[in-house]
């Protein structure tokens, strides 16, 4: 494994550079071309170029990424598209460029990034390598026959959900975010909340056990959820999880929650008792329920969560504190 300053070195150098563009996120269609005569006018080459237009072989997609052997693989799209390059990119001695295409931008936003184009091109131009964290998620679903198994779990950049966002996730009209972008969440969550039941959630961290009732339960390992900062002092290179809820059992709560995270996120600190810090959760649910982790449904609860620490080689501003 190179030093970040080597691979910064490569990468201005002579070091071999791939674009991936999901065509069909909210603004990869609209500026693909766009993208690639600004990247071309800031004197960013690239050895191959994928344009992505269909999201459902993205993975098979890295794959042949991989195989060119890039020092550099930039990803222009939204959170799904970068959580699947992520999953394929930790551990290795890649950096990830990143292009923020989609609707919240959540991870992009975490790392400090402009979501404008042309901010983002001149962060891949000028920018520094830095080593950050991501998470890993092992879901316990139950098989057809009623045994436990397990599915190697999966890594994930920004965030693992339970409750209303994953209802949310998968009933969002695209073509509401397609014209109102972030706003398509929240209209959606409105129409879902007054039918949603609460759920009871057991989270166990170092052997201690928290007991809490909620509609919605997260743990971040960035420092945004839905487009927003989350506390002032969150950051995916902090070594840390943030586990926190949304409210409690009363609908009317989780709302009243939801607008106090919009409005005072960038105030708060991960020291409030709001939120509990560790590098490794897990949490068990009454019912059973399904597990977002970075936008797809990754199994049902009981889940275990852990930090892999420095496991990510990203592009950032100079400005980025790399710890």
């Amino acid at each position: 494994m190179r030093t970040k300053r080597e691979l910064q070195s490569a990468i201005r150098g002579t070091g071999r550079a791939v674009l991936v563009i999901n065509a069909r996120s909210r603004r990869g269609r609209r500026l693909y071309s766009t993208a690639r005569s600004m990247l071309e006018e800031a004197g960013l080459e690239f050895a191959q170029v994928f344009p992505v237009t269909e999201p459902d072989r993205l993975s098979d997609l890295f794959e042949d990424v991989l195989a060119l052997d890039p020092d550099l693989v930039v990803v222009g799209g939204g959170d799904g598209t970068v959580a699947e390059a992520v999953g394929h990119l930790a551990h290795r001695d890649i950096a990830l460029g990143i292009l923020p295409l989609g609707t919240t931008n959540n991870f992009a936003r975490s790392l400090e990034l402009p979501v404008d184009l042309k901010g983002a091109v001149g962060v891949l131009r000028d920018g520094k390598v830095a080593d950050v964290d991501v998470g890993h998620v092992e879901a316990e679903p139950p098989a057809s026959d009623g045994a436990a198994h397990h599915d190697g779990g999966h890594i994930f950049a920004n965030m693992v959900s339970i409750g209303l966002s994953v209802h949310v996730a998968e009933q969002v009209p695209h073509d509401l975010k397609r014209v109102i972008g972030r706003g398509a969440y929240a209209v959606t969550a409105a129409r879902l909340l007054p039918r949603h039941e609460a759920f009871r959630a057991t989270i166990t961290i170092d052997g201690e056990t928290h007991e809490m009732a909620t509609h919605q339960l997260n743990v971040a390992n960035g420092a945004h959820h839905s487009g927003q900062r989350i506390a002032r002092d969150a950051s995916p290179d902090d070594r840390l999880l943030a586990v926190y809820r949304l409210g409690d059992r009363h609908r009317l709560r989780l709302a009243s929650a939801t607008a106090r995270h919009v409005l005072t996120g960038q105030w708060r600190s991960l020291n409030e008792d709001a939120f509990l810090t560790t590098d490794h959760v897990r949490i068990a649910t009454d019912p059973p329920l399904n597990v977002d982790v970075d936008g797809e449904v990754r199994g049902r609860t009981p889940v275990s969560v852990r930090l892999l620490g420095n496991a990510l080689r990203v592009i950032v501003p100079g400005s980025f504190h790399d710890t």
